[in-house]
């Protein structure tokens, strides 16, 4: 059973701080974020919380691969779990940010670091573990198109950013 607990452990990590932020954007989208000027291109609201669940989920596994065959947190996996755990920190932020403090401007900002803290985990984890890199991909994708939308609605709503 022990053999279960890491990668279950891993997986569900992400999750969590992506339920705490939903909470900041479920309070703010009807009061706020709907308000704002959206581009057409967007995706309903009904598909974030499904990509976020599937790219939380594949990134903990990466991350579990990478300690698995990285020696942990004491060997070789320690400096691309550090970035791993970086990124994750500033993704956990972008939703108090945005939705939160209601700022575009600041969230884009946040998704610029992030987006170079995806990268550069991929190219740490690709050392340790390929699949574990290929499998942030998807992530790196979507955070890629998170920022365009993000810089939109920035850039279309700056009257109303405080």
């Amino acid at each position: 059973m022990s053999d279960y607990v890491a990668p279950v452990a891993a997986v569900l990590l992400p999750n969590v701080g992506g339920i705490i932020g939903s909470f900041f954007t479920r309070r703010n989208i009807k009061t706020w974020y709907e308000g704002l000027k959206l581009p057409s291109w967007r995706p309903p609201n009904r598909v974030f919380p499904i990509a976020w669940t599937t790219l939380y989920s594949t990134m903990g596994y990466a991350s579990y691969l990478v300690w698995r065959d990285g020696g942990g947190f004491g060997g070789d996996a320690a400096s691309p779990l550090a970035w791993y755990s970086a990124q994750l920190a500033l993704n956990w932020t972008w939703s108090p940010i945005f939705f939160g403090f209601r700022s575009p401007k600041w969230a884009f900002l946040n998704i610029v670091f992030l987006w170079g803290g995806i990268a550069q985990t991929i190219y740490m984890f690709h050392d340790i573990n390929k699949n574990a890199a290929y499998l942030l991909l998807p992530y790196l994708g979507w955070v890629s198109f998170a920022a365009l939308l993000n810089f939109r609605i920035w850039r279309d709503n700056r009257i109303k950013e405080e």
